[in-house]
């Protein structure tokens, strides 16, 4: 088979690779049909990731089943799934406790479409061996369309862990969304839809920002702190600089999420964020424990995620368009 190899800035290529084979009865394997890059595999294409190359990249994709082990039980051959981006079992007491980011099973950080905690292997690939079929995958609900969902393995979950129970916590909250690619999107979409009194999303992106006015959200090129605005701040921008002007905007006891992969140091208002009562929540997502809840939203009708995606490009021309800068292109291949 082949997996598309990030070997340096800008550029991947399709390397060969072993198919993947079951290793143990409770593993499948699965063949991706819709693919996209996460917000931060932009940020390894322009060369800002912590990882040399070569490895095989991307964690973002539906898959359809193609061979299961005999003790799988939540998914058949055939059958399209969501497949999240870390690796986790399902059965430790992290995993219980909803940490799938921090399975215990498994070296610390492993994942998809990074050598972090061990080899994996990519999204971006033909053919791709899932460890713990039962607790990882989901079941794409009828009628989604897997192009729309390609997200759902990360940034469309994450999004809706970042805002949708900060909103049922607080009706009709504020928010604030600081973003640079699909998170902050997304964000919009699903506040709007779960009743949030305001919505204002900041980015210099024209074309994002018109996205964004299409869920109803007021937007901004950049912001200035507005003291004790917004319930809410999601910042997704990977700049400290950023974060920090979110956390100036907030309300007393205001909550701020922080989903940027922050790469450079920077400095934070403490002083500022003491005096207001700020909450800042800055992690990497367990995202399979809200997989199913961010699927039940998408399958309401309340949401439109497809808007997000910018370009429906072919398997094929992964090596060449997956390094233009696309806000969130989805490759698909047939799927037989």
């Amino acid at each position: 088979m082949r997996e598309l190899t990030y070997v340096a800035k800008r550029t991947v290529e399709w390397r060969e690779a072993p198919d993947p084979k079951l290793q143990s009865d409770g593993e499948a394997i699965v063949a991706p049909v819709a693919a996209t890059p996460c917000d931060v595999d932009s940020s390894i294409l322009a060369g800002h990731g912590f990882i040399d190359p070569p490895f095989a990249l991307g964690h973002e994709c539906v898959a359809r089943v193609v061979e299961t082990g005999d003790s799988v039980t939540a998914v058949t051959p055939g059958e399209l799934v969501v497949v999240p981006w870390s690796i986790n079992c399902g059965t430790c007491d992290r995993c219980r406790a909803g940490l799938t980011a921090h399975c215990e099973s498994v070296p610390y950080m492993a994942m998809y479409g990074a050598p972090i905690g061990g080899t994996w292997g990519g999204l971006f690939s033909d053919l791709v061996r899932v460890p713990y079929a039962d607790a990882m995958l989901v079941p794409l609900p009828t009628g989604l369309d897997p192009v729309a969902m390609a997200s759902a393995s990360d940034n469309w979950s994450l999004a809706w862990r970042l805002v949708a129970p900060r909103l049922k916590a607080r009706p009709g909250a504020r928010v604030l969304v600081v973003a640079r690619g699909s998170i902050g999107l997304y964000v919009c979409d699903i506040a709007r839809a779960l009743g949030a009194s305001e919505v204002l999303y900041v980015d210099p992106e024209p074309e994002h920002r018109a996205i964004a006015r299409g869920y109803g959200a007021s937007t901004a090129e950049a912001l200035e702190p507005i003291p004790q605005s917004y319930d809410i701040a999601v910042e997704a921008t990977g700049r400290v600089d950023q974060l920090a002007l979110a956390v100036k905007c907030l309300a007393p006891e205001g909550i701020c999420e922080s989903a940027g992969n922050h790469f450079r140091p920077g400095e934070l208002p403490l002083l500022d964020m003491y005096l207001t009562g700020v909450t800042l929540r800055i992690a990497r997502d367990s995202v399979r424990a809200h997989i199913p809840d961010a699927l039940e939203l998408a399958a309401s009708g309340k949401v439109v995620p497809e808007r997000v995606v910018s370009h429906v490009i072919d398997w094929e021309d992964l090596p060449t368009a997956l390094p233009e800068k696309h806000l969130k292109p989805v490759f698909v291949r047939a799927d037989d």
